[in-house]
């Protein structure tokens, strides 16, 4: 981790949840790029910045599975891949991948895999070695979400949950609600490990971390997170990114802000922002991620879009700010109840 991404985590004041939010709130984001990525590839599900480094990680959720650095694009030049690395995962573990979810911790990659509602092609989160794509672990989800995730459906978004100073700990997102759970909220997981226990051999433990409420109009499917660290005592914060579909290839796109709800309970959302408004390329937007520094103490967010192989659709990256007005003191949302 480097300095300059710990200080926006972690402070001073609220960090990163100061500088990365609109203040106002309802200010909005700006678009400052919104690019077709170049062939071949495609399936991008999920997005991921390296720290340190000035280039991000695309998760392909093809069969064939795939994880693919690029540099971030400049000076009007389109961002290159520079690596590509073929996911290793046997049959035995399921018969098909479907990578969505991505977190990059070291040299491994964890990785949510949506499943099919059969044991061939189980949901999992799995870890592979970022050296040569090898899996090093495949750890089974609880029952509940095993029986109630819809096919295709889940899970969708994984993050890191922790504080980059602190054990690693990980936030798992259905995208739509479980079969069993009301049609207006979707679920959330936490994977943590055990005092002792070391992420990069042992297997995590899972615990439900309650719910949020889905955009109303029916059919919306949370496909991305982002976990944001107010200073203590006040609970984390979610950036998230929802879709919503129609015939034909009719597609809207809103980031939704709540607080990390806790166990058994449903947090509504603190803020929502139309990105059509904002003047984003309707598509199937799937990852984000925190983005690369604009000016100094301004972050920006990474978008990247799925194509789901169909040529009438094109995978993109979208880079975003949030707006300032030069009046407007950050508050923390929220802060009041």
């Amino acid at each position: 981790m480097t300095d300059w991404l710990q200080a926006l985590l972690l402070g001073p004041g609220w960090g990163l949840v100061s500088q990365l939010l609109p203040c106002p709130l309802n200010a909005g984001w700006s678009v400052e790029q919104d690019l077709a990525l170049p062939g071949p590839g495609g399936g991008y599900s999920a997005i991921q910045m390296e720290p340190g480094r000035q280039r991000f990680w695309l998760l392909s959720d093809l069969p064939e599975g795939e994880l693919s650095a690029w540099t971030l694009p400049s000076d009007g030049r389109h961002p290159d891949r520079v690596r590509s690395l073929q996911l290793q995962v046997p049959p035995s573990v399921t018969q098909q991948l479907d990578g969505e979810g991505l977190v990059i911790e070291g040299d491994q990659a964890w990785i949510a895999t949506e499943g099919r509602r059969s044991r061939e092609r189980a949901p999992q989160l799995l870890r592979v070695s970022l050296s040569n794509g090898e899996l090093q672990a495949a750890v089974a989800l609880p029952p509940a979400w095993q029986q109630g995730l819809a096919s295709n459906a889940g899970p969708e978004s994984l993050a890191r949950l922790s504080r980059s100073n602190a054990p690693l700990a990980l936030l798992m997102a259905a995208e739509r609600p479980l079969l069993h759970d009301p049609a207006d909220q979707v679920r959330l997981l936490r994977w943590a490990w055990p005092a002792g226990r070391d992420p990069r051999r042992d297997p995590p433990q899972a615990h439900e971390q309650g719910a949020l409420a889905a955009p109303a109009g029916g059919q919306w499917g949370l496909t991305d997170l982002l976990v944001l660290h107010p200073p203590k005592p006040h609970p984390p914060l979610l950036l998230t990114l929802w879709r919503h579909y129609a015939d034909p290839l009719q597609w809207s796109n809103q980031l939704r802000l709540y607080r990390l709800p806790a166990p058994q309970h449903l947090e509504q959302p603190l803020q929502q922002w139309d990105l059509q408004a904002s003047g984003l390329t309707p598509e199937n937007w799937e990852g984000l991620s925190l983005g690369p520094t604009l000016s100094p103490g301004q972050p920006s967010l990474l978008l990247v879009s799925d194509d789901n192989r169909n040529p009438f659709q094109t995978s993109r990256l979208a880079r975003l700010s949030p707006r300032h007005s030069s009046h407007c003191t950050p508050e923390l949302p929220g802060s009041s109840r």
